[in-house]
Parts: structure tokens; sequence; C-alpha cells
């Protein structure tokens, strides 16, 4: 992503059923970079059993470090889900227009996650009547937590 003509990384952690869990916000695309989101994302939701993503080589770096080698799992479609998750984010980032600032970037990014999770029924496996359902049902619990 692009601030103020600068290249910044979105960093994200994605579960099995393509929630988001962890996202991060940083200039540098290296191994200390990855090294810190993967000790956040590992302390916030615990080590699984396996970690899916792509071939760069910080991923590698920072993982041995951890030492968590022998989870990582690599293939040409693996990562496919994570790479998917970006997509909503993405749309609602060209409506926005970009951003201006890192920290606001970051503050969007985790907000955005929390609500797209929270709403995200799985419109593409369910008729129209039960996800006009699930979402009304979904949008009181959503202003309780927002109260």
């Amino acid at each position: 992503m692009k601030i103020n003509g600068e290249l910044h990384y979105l960093w994200r952690a994605v579960d099995h059923e393509g929630e988001v869990l962890e996202s991060y916000v940083t200039r540098t695309c290296d191994k200390a970079a990855a090294l810190t989101f993967m000790k956040m994302a590992l302390t916030r939701h615990g080590s699984p059993a396996a970690i899916t993503n792509g071939g760069l080589r910080s991923y590698g770096a920072a993982m041995s470090e951890l030492g968590n080698a022998d989870k990582r799992e690599i293939g040409r479609w693996a990562n496919n889900r994570m790479e998917n998750s970006h997509l909503p984010f993405r749309r609602r980032e060209r409506a926005m227009l970009r951003f201006r600032q890192t920290k606001l970037l970051q503050k969007f990014a985790s907000v955005h996650a929390n609500v797209h999770n929270h709403f995200n029924l799985e419109r593409h496996l369910v008729d129209r009547k039960t996800f006009k359902e699930r979402r009304a049902a979904a949008l009181p619990d959503w202003r309780q937590i927002a109260a």
C-alpha cells in the first residue's frame, strides 16, 4: 500500500475460516517486521498446528528464530485464503481514496477486520432469506458491543 507515495506493508493473520485475526502495518518487509508481527499474533492467539504463508524469505527467517520452522507450509495455492482476505479491505480502501498516515491505516485495518468478521456471514453459501435473518441478528449484537 502507498501512503503519500511511500510503500508500506500490511501483515495479516487469518484463521482457517478466513476471519482476520491480526493486522499490522510496517514500512519494511524484512525479518524484523515479520518477527514482530509473528510474536504479536502468536502471543494473542496461541500457536497453531500449521502456519501457511508465502515464499518470502523473511517469513522463513522469523519462523526459524521463533522455532516454528517445522510448522511452516508453503505451496502454490496454499496462501489463497490469506490473499483473498485482502479483497474487502482493498475495496473499502479504494472507496476512501487511500490513506494519508500510517497510524490511520493501522487503526482502520484493525477496526475493518473486526467489523468484517462480525458481518461476514458466508453469503455465497446461503440463500437471501437466511442471509438477511443472520445479518439482522448480528446488528443488535454489534450495537451492544459498540455502546
